[in-house]
């Protein structure tokens, strides 16, 4: 599933990359933003988190925005 961000400009090609990478035998992920998270010292737990970071991402998408007066 290819999904297109408010802020992305013109339509892309997209090309799945594994944004897992292990450095000294932990494990980090890559995110859109340019971040790289982790350690992890499971791969399992890498992807658990990758799944997390994205469910946290997709409810900020939807938050109403907040002014503070």
């Amino acid at each position: 599933m290819y999904g297109k961000r408010a802020l992305d400009s013109t339509p892309s090609a997209h090309y799945r990359s594994d944004r897992l990478c292990s450095v000294n035998g932990e494990y980090f992920f890559a995110t859109r933003e340019g971040t790289l998270e982790g350690p992890f010292y499971t791969r399992v737990d890498a992807e658990r988190s990758i799944a997390f970071y994205i469910r946290q991402m997709q409810q900020f998408a939807q938050m109403p925005n907040l002014r503070l007066q």
